[in-house]
């Protein structure tokens, strides 16, 4: 939201300070013998600063004759990308304040509206980067070029020791370290801008719904899992062997009741003894005595 509110006019700022530059320059050739002298030449430029193609007219004072003498650089080309990123920066966002404003369900739908803006704000903040640094390296170079010194050593009359040149007018150079500073602080706009066009992506909230583990909760399933593979090593018959169904884990648990009754029924019987069996005859007579049984009172 930041950047829909400062990055047009800081836009606008930036390339309106560039594109709108018109600088002047005015120097004096003083000759010695006072009469090819020229008090006022004026040398005019601006953007896109070809200055190779700004020409002037300087005395020459030995003859009657005057010479014209071009600057010299064409700095084009870096002022020109500075201006075209700021005018595509700004018609983006202006785009995106309509879009946010009065379009925002669709915006957000499908989630495809918060990626292609995260997608074109990473691009412009890469493109503010390097044009502005272009621009401030450009800006230096221009200032070197336009100098009153650099300019009067073009002039030939200036070189000889009897005539006198001097610079009467410097351009101001405030409109331009302006633009570049304009430049800088749209990169930190944009690329501030970035997190908060993330947290509308579905990238970050699916790293919301699914946090990443704690360090503490790494050290509970590391102790969780220890204590099961020890539990695992005390009791190898039932990690390694068959698991048992249901059907005859019930059926172990049947036998193993009944077993324990009958446990239970055979310690409250008496104890007793039986003596030799005893066998009988065809005459139903006893051939031996039958079991003699002794019961141990309890």
């Amino acid at each position: 939201m930041c950047m829909v509110i400062f990055a047009p006019i800081f836009a606008i700022c930036a390339f309106a300070t560039c594109g709108g530059y018109y600088g002047h320059l005015q120097v004096k050739v003083d000759c010695s013998n006072r009469r090819q002298s020229n008090l006022s030449i004026d040398i005019d430029f601006g953007y896109p600063f070809r200055l190779k193609e700004v020409h002037f007219k300087a005395p020459l004072c030995e003859t009657k004759t005057e010479e014209i003498l071009f600057l010299d650089g064409d700095f084009s080309s870096a002022a020109q990308f500075f201006l075209t990123v700021g005018v595509f920066a700004f018609l983006y966002s202006l785009l995106a304040t309509i879009v946010y404003v009065f379009y925002q369900n669709k915006y957000l739908k499908n989630n495809r509206g918060p990626l292609v803006d995260f997608v074109v704000t990473v691009i412009f903040s890469l493109m503010w980067l390097v044009s502005s640094c272009c621009w401030a390296k450009t800006l230096s170079d221009i200032k070197t070029v336009t100098n009153p010194t650099q300019v009067l050593l073009l002039i030939s009359a200036c070189r000889a020791q009897q005539n006198k040149c001097m610079a009467t007018q410097e351009p101001l150079w405030s409109q331009l370290n302006t633009s570049a500073v304009f430049g800088f602080v749209n990169v930190i706009l944009w690329v501030g801008n970035i997190w908060f066009v993330f947290k509308e992506t579905g990238w970050y909230k699916t790293g919301q719904r699914y946090p990443t583990r704690t360090a503490s909760s790494k050290r509970s399933s590391e102790m969780r899992q220890r204590l099961y593979s020890e539990s695992s090593f005390e009791q190898p018959e039932e990690g390694f062997g068959p698991q048992p169904s249901r059907q005859d884990s019930f059926n172990q648990q049947v036998n193993r009741q009944g077993s324990f009754n009958q446990s239970q029924v055979s310690l409250s019987l008496p104890h007793a003894y039986l003596g030799k069996p005893v066998t009988y005859d065809r005459d139903s007579k006893v051939s031996s005595q039958g079991p003699i049984i002794f019961v141990n009172k309890m």
